[in-house]
């Protein structure tokens, strides 16, 4: 198992300005603010409202607000991606996407991207072959950078080619704390039109949405 750092294009983000937030969502903003107005403007001067009951309330207030913000940006950059016309995913087929697919290995290392628990002391990938059995147990640096898989389990014996899926195990002082799936990148073989969105088909016949892509790199 080696380390080697591996220059990658990121998935751009929209330049456009994102759509407005969903109508339910912002229909129960401007409730909320409807409402709170309301009390304020009506409480009883004698008796106003207790200072910290309103410290809360406006903590929720700004809550709803972010939520409604972010809700829309993600909805502006899913909507982005799932716009792109065939020609530009048909410029995708050819070269290697990263996604949290299954990957072939055909007896050249693969790139993978684990992503550790912050508080991990100690990550281990777990290599499961296409029969769902676990092929590999490897232990690997703690990481957020690409690490290479060079096909072989923890004794050194070559594993045969095959589909094989990546999870990695996040320690803290030898306690197991998380299990996260792993990024591989893996060859774009087609560009589909899928009734939610552009899909890819991966080398090996795996398909993920093109939204699900962080990064994309030119294929050897």
């Amino acid at each position: 198992m080696t380390t080697t750092a591996t220059p990658t294009a990121t998935v751009p983000s929209p330049l456009s300005t994102p759509p407005a937030a969903p109508k339910e969502i912002n229909t129960n903003f401007t409730m909320f603010l409807k409402l709170l107005t309301t009390q304020l403007k009506n409480q009883d001067p004698s008796k106003p409202t207790d200072p910290s009951e309103l410290a809360v309330q406006l903590a929720t207030f700004s809550a709803v607000e972010q939520q409604t913000q972010t809700n829309a940006l993600l909805k502006g950059i899913g909507g982005q991606v799932s716009q792109m016309g065939m020609s530009q995913l048909a410029g995708w087929v050819g070269m290697e996407a990263r996604a949290q697919a299954p990957a072939v290995y055909v007896g050249k290392p693969l790139t993978l991207w684990p992503k550790p628990s912050e508080d991990a002391d100690k990550t281990v990938l777990l290599v499961t072959g296409a029969d769902g059995t676990l092929a590999a147990k490897l232990t690997v640096p703690v990481s957020n950078g690409p690490i290479t898989w060079d096909g072989r389990d923890a004794t050194g014996n070559a594993l045969p080619a095959g589909t094989y899926s990546f999870a990695l195990q996040s320690y803290e002082k030898d306690k197991l704390i998380a299990t996260s799936p792993v990024d591989t990148y893996s060859r774009v073989v087609e560009a589909q039109t899928g009734a939610d969105g552009p899909l890819l088909v991966l080398a090996g016949g795996a398909t993920v949405a093109a939204s699900a892509v962080t990064a994309i790199r030119a294929g050897d």
